[in-house]
């Protein structure tokens, strides 16, 4: 974790091992909630690369481009403060007709050390209407593009209702018209899908066929080196930072010997996120080949990779994750109860044990109880079986079943 902070891992490559149930997904997903909202994390299990849509690779590049953040640092001008004032002139249809057209919008913005009127162009009157903005509203207009970004309700106003769902921010502070320092999080993706787009007409035909466009598109390689280029300029400028994320690929022994040949390549390029691999096998078949190698992965891949081994639960830690998941759910479960529980999730898996505590809410809630007891969790485990009860059973009576 601390690695991944300091950014000290970007490009290299993990791989969580480990029988079924024994948390590679969870470790993962604590991972991505300790990482928080600021630092890109993307998951993908390894069958989702065969679509007959896009290729398997480029499924791979673009997860590996979502996983890569740049986080961008502008100083704007910027036209800042409360909106006392908003007014629409209208003037005739020049094209003739009955309607009006805007001509231009007076605004009023207010801050602490002053006020100013604004006459705008029709156009910023539309991204107006766009935020909702309305007299009391703080917002900020970018003097370059015209852009309008509304950044919530005055709090002069918080006392206008009892209960409300509108964040309240402070008045402005120095003039209207400022310079501001701007920081906005993207991914590579993100910045591929916004250059990709073709930026049809505003007409009826232009807008049809953007919508009858198949959803799925491939971006070309041509244009993937163009946006690092700008990318690496930024940073070499000073105006980006990069934020190496992390791409988690589970089951990634279905991936084929294509996609492992592509992550070598991908690995070593020089925008690569923290790449975390799971399986749960052991020795076996490599996908597209016939070559038998440790977890279905190439041998030049494993080279890579800083392997984690995950090891079964113990006793007392199963005892504690049910203890946890019943807590969640809302269920009273018996020290007893709990202890027996345990020794199911020994005997079978956790997830098995795991399942058992819904049906058990149900048995005690039909007798009219709230607290689940052994007696309720040995009639729930005498119901069902788990996969290795299920496996025994089929192996002793399989005469009865159709080969």
């Amino acid at each position: 974790m601390e690695l991944i902070k300091t950014k000290k891992m970007a490009g290299r490559a993990l791989m969580l091992a480990g029988a079924p149930g024994t948390g590679k997904t969870a470790l993962a997903l604590a991972l991505a909630q300790e990482l928080g909202p600021k630092v890109p994390f993307c998951p993908m299990v390894g069958s989702e690369v065969f679509s007959s849509e896009v290729k398997k690779t480029e499924v791979l590049m673009e997860n590996f481009r979502r996983s890569i953040g740049l986080r961008i640092k502008e100083t704007k001008e910027v036209y800042e403060g409360e909106v006392t004032e908003l007014t629409p002139e209208e003037a005739e249809n020049p094209l003739g007709g009955y309607g009006k057209t805007v001509a231009h919008v007076i605004i009023g913005l207010k801050t602490t050390k002053g006020t100013k009127q604004l006459k705008l162009d029709p156009s910023i009157y539309e991204a107006l209407q766009k935020e909702k903005v309305t007299p009391g509203d703080v917002i900020y207009i970018e003097a370059n593009s015209g852009a309008v970004k509304r950044v919530g309700r005055s709090d002069a106003f918080a006392t206008e209702f009892d209960l409300e769902a509108e964040e309240y921010v402070p008045l402005p502070k120095g003039d209207v018209h400022k310079r501001k320092e701007v920081v906005q999080d993207v991914t590579l993706h993100d910045l591929d899908l916004a250059n990709a787009k073709p930026q049809g007409g505003q007409d009826l035909v232009s807008m049809m066929g953007q919508m009858m466009k198949s959803k799925k598109t491939e971006i070309t390689e041509k244009l993937r080196s163009e946006i690092n280029k700008v990318v690496n300029k930024y940073i070499d400028q000073g105006i980006a930072e990069l934020v190496p994320g992390v791409l988690f690929i589970d089951e990634v022994h279905m991936l084929d010997i294509e996609c492992f040949t592509f992550l070598n390549r991908a690995l070593e390029s020089t925008l690569a996120p923290i790449v975390i691999f799971a399986t749960n096998r052991g020795m076996c078949t490599v996908r597209g080949t016939e070559v038998i190698a440790p977890h279905g992965v190439p041998v030049d891949l494993l080279d890579r990779l800083m392997i984690i081994r995950t090891m079964p639960y113990a006793l007392q830690e199963i005892v504690q994750i049910l203890a946890i998941r019943a807590q969640t759910e809302g269920i009273q479960v018996e020290e007893e109860a709990y202890a027996y529980l345990g020794e199911i999730g020994v005997r079978s898996t956790l997830r098995y044990a795991v399942q058992l505590l819904t049906p058990a809410k149900v048995i005690v809630g039909t007798n009219g109880r709230e607290v689940v007891t052994k007696e309720d969790v040995e009639e729930i485990d005498a119901l069902f079986y788990d996969a290795k009860a299920s496996a025994k059973l089929l192996a002793e009576q399989k005469a009865g079943y159709l080969q």
